[in-house]
């Protein structure tokens, strides 16, 4: 009873930031900075299991893609902590240097901005609660594959997986497969890479090294940074267990030179393989040069524009804020039920409504940006929280959202006979958008539909006895 009640106020602790930023809202700058904080301070007491102590049947080196660690790290970093540069350009700092005295209206601005990171500063210990109290390992074993067949199970799920996903893309109405099994084939490839360096199958390291240049490829001439940044942190997580210095002194330094270039390197390309000058061979050749070799000025001014506006989503936050409640009410249960109705496929429901026009329409209805423009500027999931509820819609749909992330790596470990298969291959894989909240519609529709193919992965996998019950 004592170590029950002993979680129940370390749990408490968890919010301790978000209370004291709120008893400081009037103070909008410090108000910010406890908010902001508290978020390292979530993660400091949650990544060393003060709050509740990390499974212990695997090392932490081994168990990174549990949603304590991937999901937290990347979907709370992201939402939490990327807003500081907006903060600090809304202060007058320009490239790190002051260039002008802020002048703007304390309470319309920097006090929405503070609101704001109150509500991500909620928002994580809301989602770390839940991941926490439904993080029950270790998981028991009802399934099981033989070790010497795992790495070369994982380089076949890898070559099936991508051609599947084609199939899904060319047949009307089922498109929202081909994500699933995509990252499914990029996440086999790249753990199957993994397995194979350290065992010395040359065969297998060669075929896994072509899988995973063809998606770094794919990677680098989408137009987008997240799926770069993303296949190189994934194969040194990956790596960390077996080579952890190795991967410390190169990974590391590649991901910060990452986020260095890729702003300049993703300017130039959209600006030539998206306008049809090029195509996206010659424009990732163009964007490269000058990310690399470019002038030094403008690679510093296409950087921190990116971080000030594009890295954070805290400025759309602020308009959403604005005007609900004061113009748009609270929409209570209304985003879920459209959700629900986003779960029937297309080649089921042909006349079913665009769940793109249901999302933008409340982006329009807050003003946040103008009905004749051809801009996508889709709330993310804490925003669509923050609608369906204020602060107390917050804190129930950010604590489902982290329970329901550990129920389901939970349950992928018990379906596939452990962390390999369960966690760092289906469940990356196949939920691979838990990593980044997006919106209500698009991100439960995925959930559900991947819920259903790691059932029916798994069924497969029974009948052609490659999992056998233990």
């Amino acid at each position: 009873m004592q170590q029950q009640s002993k979680s129940i106020e370390r749990y408490i602790v968890l919010f301790i930031p978000w209370l004291l930023a709120l008893a400081c809202k009037s103070d909008s700058v410090l108000s910010y900075f406890i908010a902001w904080g508290g978020s390292f301070f979530i993660f400091l007491i949650t990544l060393t299991g003060w709050v509740r102590p990390i499974p212990n049947d695997r090392p932490i080196a081994e168990q990174l893609m549990r949603p304590l660690f991937i999901i937290q790290i990347i979907f709370a970093g992201y939402m939490c902590c990327t807003s500081i540069f907006f903060f600090m350009n809304t202060l007058g700092y320009e490239n790190f240097k002051h260039v002008f005295i802020h002048t703007l209206n304390d309470k319309d601005t920097l006090g929405l901005i503070a609101q704001c990171q109150r509500y991500y500063c909620l928002g994580h210990a809301s989602f770390v609660m839940g991941v926490l109290i439904f993080m029950n390992y270790p998981v028991t074993k009802k399934y099981h594959i033989e070790t010497e067949k795992l790495a070369n199970l994982l380089m076949m799920l890898a070559i099936i997986s991508f051609p599947l996903s084609l199939l899904f893309i060319a047949i009307p109405g089922l498109s929202q497969f081909y994500y699933q099994f995509s990252a499914l084939s990029f996440i086999a490839g790249t753990l199957a890479l993994a397995f194979a360096i350290p065992l010395k199958k040359s065969a297998n390291t060669l075929i896994c090294l072509l899988l995973y240049a063809f998606n770094f490829y794919q990677a680098l001439t989408s137009g987008f940074k997240e799926p770069i940044i993303i296949s190189v942190l994934v194969l040194g997580i990956f790596l960390y267990p077996t080579y952890k210095k190795l991967v410390a002194i190169t990974f590391i330094p590649i991901i910060f030179l990452l986020f260095t270039v890729l702003p300049t390197y993703n300017h130039i390309f959209r600006a030539n393989a998206w306008n049809g000058d090029t195509n996206s061979d010659e424009a990732s050749q163009l964007a490269l040069d000058a990310a690399l070799n470019g002038d030094n000025s403008d690679v510093e001014e296409t950087n921190w524009d990116f971080l000030v506006y594009r890295l954070s989503e805290i400025d759309m936050f602020t308009r959403f804020v604005q005007s609900t409640p004061k113009n748009v009410g609270f929409y209570g249960t209304d985003l879920v039920t459209q959700s629900a109705v986003a779960l029937v496929p297309r080649i089921l429901w042909p006349s079913k409504p665009i769940t793109e026009d249901l999302i933008m329409q409340r982006v329009y209805d807050a003003g946040v940006v103008n009905r004749n423009s051809t801009v996508s500027a889709k709330p993310a999931y804490i925003v669509d929280a923050y609608l369906s509820g204020g602060d107390w819609g917050i804190f129930i749909f950010l604590f489902a959202y982290g329970a329901l992330a550990q129920l389901i790596a939970v349950k992928a470990e018990k379906l596939f006979g452990g962390y390999i298969l369960g966690t760092a291959l289906i469940f990356s894989g196949l939920f691979q958008i838990m990593w980044r909240g997006i919106s209500f519609e698009f991100l439960f529709n995925t959930i559900f539909w991947s819920y259903i193919s790691m059932l029916l992965i798994h069924k497969v996998l029974i009948s052609s006895k490659i999992l056998k019950q233990v």
